[in-house]
């Protein structure tokens, strides 16, 4: 931070900026990369990149054919919007959608992930910024940009569509509508690194955590036994050592999934296949939807001791007193006791 402000002091932005205007690419390129270098330290030195005029030259420059001038620009645009509302909002009024959108078709894969990373520094500060994203037909071309990507370029993608979901009800349904659950399983189960997987087992954990309807669609994509493999697993201890820190991360998101997730689901086909596998701390939540459910619908009641789910109930050791007890005893009262027994 030192050492930008130094430049700053300098007078070097404006001349900077002169350079993004200059028609040599070679000089484009090298002067985009270091207002991004400034403008990522802090508030204070973007807002002297934003005073010199930068953002309307950076954005004109988002249709450049070429890709590593584009990969800067996207940055710079990026290092600015990141750090306020103010200041991602000064971004998004130099038009930059739905232009900023065909940078994710780039054959360029920096180009799509600097993309990408654009519309989450966006996304992730406001509710009505995350609309106008939405409106602009930029969830869906996140979502295809994950589908058509492997490894971290879709990291950044992954990373906006939780942060649109977490922001209300309806910008999570919007997620759901335009079809972001079955690429961001596609993640669970397709990706290696653990940290786009927790990235992913977070994004489904904010899509699902608002409402019963939410959780339903996370549930129904198949996605709650992914969440509970990568709970339970508990790797070689030799890799575990040398991993500990990013599968804990991976682990923890996991866990905060499945519970948000959990907590709102009432689509017990979802559920029931979980009650053989889950451990301690995540039976309870499954019971407990279970104990909400059961009184109020007959049909599953009925369903619930065919398929050997009230068996299982019974096997489950609780302690006396014990919220899983409690749920226990609420699901037992629903059926004649010669049943139970």
């Amino acid at each position: 931070t030192e050492l930008s402000q130094a430049v700053v002091e300098a007078g070097a932005v404006p001349l900077l900026v002169l350079c993004i205007q200059e028609p040599e690419i070679a000089l484009k390129r090298i002067a985009a990369s270091t207002l991004s270098d400034i403008s990522k330290h802090s508030p204070e030195l973007a807002q002297t990149v934003v005073d010199a005029g930068a953002i309307a030259h950076l954005a004109q420059m988002i249709l450049n054919p070429d890709a590593k001038l584009k990969r800067q620009v996207l940055s710079a645009l990026s290092q600015i919007a990141k750090h306020s509302v103010d200041l991602a909002e000064l971004v998004v009024e130099a038009e930059i959608f739905p232009v900023v959108l065909t940078c994710l078709k780039d054959s360029d894969e920096y180009v799509k992930k600097n993309g990408a990373t654009l519309i989450r520094e966006i996304a992730k500060h406001s509710p009505e910024l995350s609309q106008l994203i939405v409106n602009s037909g930029g969830v869906a071309a996140v979502i295809d940009c994950i589908g058509s990507c492997r490894g971290t370029v879709r990291l950044p993608g992954i990373m906006m569509l939780g942060y649109v979901a977490a922001h209300s009800e309806n910008l999570s349904m919007a997620v759901i509508v335009s079809k972001g659950i079955p690429p961001l399983c596609a993640c669970l189960i397709e990706e290696h690194e653990d940290h786009i997987k927790a990235a992913a087992a977070w994004a489904l954990g904010q899509i699902g955590r608002h409402t019963a309807e939410h959780a339903r669609h996370v549930a129904g994509a198949n996605v709650l036994p992914t969440l509970l493999d990568i709970y339970v697993d508990t790797r070689s201890s030799e890799d575990l050592k040398m991993k500990a820190k990013k599968f804990y991360f991976a682990f923890q998101q996991a866990k905060k999934a499945l519970k948000n997730i959990l907590q709102k689901c009432t689509h017990l086909p979802a559920l029931e296949p979980l009650l053989h596998d889950a451990p301690p701390s995540i039976m309870k939540h499954i019971i407990g939807q279970f104990s909400k459910v059961l009184p109020h619908d007959s049909k599953a009641r009925r369903l619930f001791v065919t398929t050997g789910g009230l068996k299982k109930v019974q096997e489950i050791k609780a302690d006396a007193g014990s919220l899983l007890q409690e749920y226990i005893n609420a699901i037992n009262n629903c059926y004649p006791e010669e049943i139970v027994r």
